[in-house]
This record gives C-alpha cells, structure tokens and sequence, in this order.
C-alpha cells in the first residue's frame, strides 16, 4: 500500500472512532428503518423513498466497505 493510501485508510479509520460518525450513522440507521412499504402513497413516493434508502445504505454501510477495501489492500503487501 502506498504512503497515500495510508493516510486514505487511516483518515477514514480515525473518523470511524468519532462519537460524532457513531451518531450520524445511528441515525441513517433509524431513518431508513423508519420507512413503512404502506406509506408509500404513489410511484412518485416509491421512487423517492427508494432514492432515500439507497442513500442511506451507502451512509450505514460505508464503513465496512472502506474496513474490507483496506483489510485487502493491507494482505496484499
């Protein structure tokens, strides 16, 4: 791995520690469970409510894509 993707991994890793990064992500987590299939009222809703949850899932999953892109880029050395 080079110095600059050291620094990358490392940057995200500290974030990652930050009560503030905990909160952010605890509450995509209750946003995006707070989404009920039957409130959906019309195909403008669904395509907005799906446009959410992706967003969201790439927040509440974000640190485990960069955790295994890191864990595979340290194997390799």
């Amino acid at each position: 791995m080079s110095p600059e993707e050291e620094v990358y991994y490392e940057n995200y890793l500290t974030l990652f520690l930050q009560p503030g990064w905990k909160q952010f992500v605890t509450e995509a987590e209750e946003l995006l469970n707070s989404y009920q299939i039957e409130d959906i009222k019309n195909n403008e809703d669904l395509f907005f409510v799906k446009g959410q949850r992706n967003s969201l899932l790439n927040i509440v999953r974000f640190e485990t894509g960069i955790k295994n892109a890191f864990d595979m880029g340290s194997s390799d050395d």
